[in-house]
């Protein structure tokens, strides 16, 4: 009668682990408020999604920035999202390349840091700049 009672609570105890083990946890990263060194916005936002890799960005110019971007392009939108593939590497979350081999640039972000950097690399001279501090970043975990 033991035996079959430790069968039992062994079977019920396997069950529970695999189950438990397949619970999978993502982080969501969201920036706002965040205040660019160089432009005026209404609203300012990074989300980055660390299951799916990507990075997003939702912005509004205000009035004055808009009108200096629109009189060189005329492609330039007052409110825009734009995505961008990220990566981890050590404790720093970079967005894909923009650019060519010789001359690129992407994002540099740091969990729970509410300062954002680029990174501008030319003929393999690499400079890391402030571009942004946001007022608020928060750190979420989702469970699936």
């Amino acid at each position: 009668m033991k035996k079959n009672n430790f069968k039992i609570n062994f079977l019920i105890l396997s069950i529970f682990l695999i189950n438990f083990q397949t619970i999978v946890f993502s982080e969501t990263m969201l920036l706002t408020g965040c205040m660019n060194l160089k432009d005026s916005f209404i609203k300012n936002e990074y989300i980055l999604d660390f299951e799916k890799s990507l990075m997003t960005r939702n912005y509004i110019y205000d009035k004055k920035t808009y009108n200096k971007y629109k009189t060189t392009d005329l492609s330039i939108k007052k409110e825009n999202t734009l995505e961008r593939f990220m990566y981890e590497d050590k404790n720093q979350i970079f967005t894909d390349k923009i650019g060519y081999p010789q001359f690129y640039t992407q994002l540099v972000f740091e969990k729970n840091s509410p300062m954002i950097n680029i990174k501008t690399v030319i003929n393999g001279e690499e400079a890391i700049s402030k571009i942004s501090t946001c007022s608020k970043v928060e750190l979420f975990e989702k469970e699936s």
